[in-house]
């Protein structure tokens, strides 16, 4: 299993959440353990700039050989940015999923709760939790 990045928050849907501590813009791509699970990834959609979405709310997926997956948002806010490269090359999700590989960056509006740390992400992806 790869190694998680301890700068990092994560969700238990298998989302990584960077710049929580500046608490205006967040930057959200899919785990590694995840990118692992799903094998090859062939296809990327994500949510359009401007688009103003719930915590919890599916706003995109991610489509592998072997399945479909759906992303979902980690907090609440505006969509600011979406990676483009990865949506024309949806293989950046399994070889760089914590850099090249981001999804989108979404203003938060509100707090980010149920983040959990590296450590409870750990526990999570090893049946520890």
């Amino acid at each position: 299993m790869s190694s998680i990045p301890e700068d990092l928050q994560y969700t238990k849907e298998h989302e990584w959440i960077a710049g929580v501590d500046d608490g205006l813009t967040l930057t959200v791509g899919i785990t590694a353990y995840a990118a692992e699970a799903l094998g090859d990834v062939v296809f990327v959609q994500v949510p359009e700039a401007g688009t103003t979405v719930a915590a919890g709310d599916a706003v995109g997926e991610v489509e592998s050989t072997k399945s479909v997956s759906d992303i979902f948002a980690p907090v609440s806010g505006e969509i600011v940015e979406v990676n483009q490269t990865v949506v024309d090359d949806p293989s950046l999700v399994n070889s760089d999923s914590y850099g090249d590989g981001w999804l989108f960056r979404i203003r938060i509006e509100g707090t980010a709760d149920d983040l959990l740390s590296p450590e409870e992400y750990t526990a999570l992806t090893s049946g520890e939790s």
